[in-house]
């Protein structure tokens, strides 16, 4: 299975309790097709999130795109990635 990043900017900084239903919807909308596998927030000074990274996993860029476009979350892209642990590099 493929990974991709998903990247997410607000539209007005929001509390993650704002956010938790987002969530709790991407949680149940995941499938054996498209996963979301977990996120980092950007925050500003105010511990708002900003912007959100999501990783997910996948068989296709489609199937996260169909997936996160049921959750009506703005989306700037969906980019396929790899993850790099510092560790490989001891």
């Amino acid at each position: 299975m493929s990974k991709f990043l998903a990247v997410h900017p607000m539209p007005e900084p929001m509390t993650v309790e704002d956010a938790t239903p987002v969530g709790e919807k991407t949680k149940s909308l995941s499938n054996a097709d498209a996963y979301w596998v977990s996120s980092w927030a950007q925050l500003d000074d105010e511990g708002k999130i900003v912007k959100l990274f999501c990783e997910w996993n996948a068989k296709s860029l489609e199937d996260v795109e169909d997936l996160i476009e049921k959750t009506e979350v703005p989306t700037e892209g969906v980019y396929p990635m790899m993850k790099v642990d510092s560790e490989d590099f001891r």
